[in-house]
Order: structure tokens, then sequence, then C-alpha cells
């Protein structure tokens, strides 16, 4: 894969990325409520995708410790750019690879 589709699928992770940020914001922002399950969007390459994943906030927190890491649907692994690093039940963590993992450094809204 040349390195401007390696650039692409990067930056439509980090689009995701953003959105999943925001739900963070307002979950971490609802007074009284403890570490509880919520929906976040799938974080893969794919710019079309619908899928949800439920993870606590804490989860979430978990896989932001990173910012080369992704938290995905099994089965939308991008092997070219990303390789998985923990399974759970219904989403996956992958760590970007190469000049998508350094793009995604670079994207990180919470370094940037």
């Amino acid at each position: 894969m040349n390195e401007s589709g390696e650039e692409r699928l990067a930056r439509n992770e980090a689009f995701f990325r953003q959105v999943n940020e925001r739900i963070n914001d307002v979950a971490g922002g609802i007074s009284g409520v403890g570490d509880v399950p919520y929906e976040f969007l799938c974080e893969c390459s794919d710019p079309s995708c619908t899928a949800r994943l439920t993870l606590t906030t804490s989860e979430y927190e978990e896989v932001r410790e990173s910012p080369r890491r992704f938290v995905i649907a099994p089965g939308h692994t991008s092997p070219e750019i990303e390789h998985v690093v923990e399974r759970e039940g219904d989403h996956v963590v992958v760590e970007k690879m190469g000049l998508a993992g350094l793009i995604a450094a670079e994207l990180d809204p919470r370094t940037a």
C-alpha cells in the first residue's frame, strides 16, 4: 500500500477517535454516575462503518493511554497498518504501525 493510502486510512481512524473523545467527555461529565458502560464508535479505517462498541470510561481511557492505539470491532482490522494488541468481548484494541502510527500520534487530540 502506498503512503497516501496509509495516510487516508489513518486519518479516517483519527476522525472516529475524535468523535469518541467527545462521547467520553460527555460520559465523564455526567455527575453521580460511576464507571458505567457507554457506546463508542468503531475507530476502524472504513468511513462508512457504523459499528458500536460498549466500553466503560475506564476501559476507554486504557486504550487512550497510547496515541497509536484504537478500539475497533472484531474483523475490522487493517493488517497493513495495525496489529491487534488486546481482544475483549465486542472489541479489539489495535496499535498502528509505520506511517499510520506516526499520523495517529500526530493527530491525537490529547497531545495536539
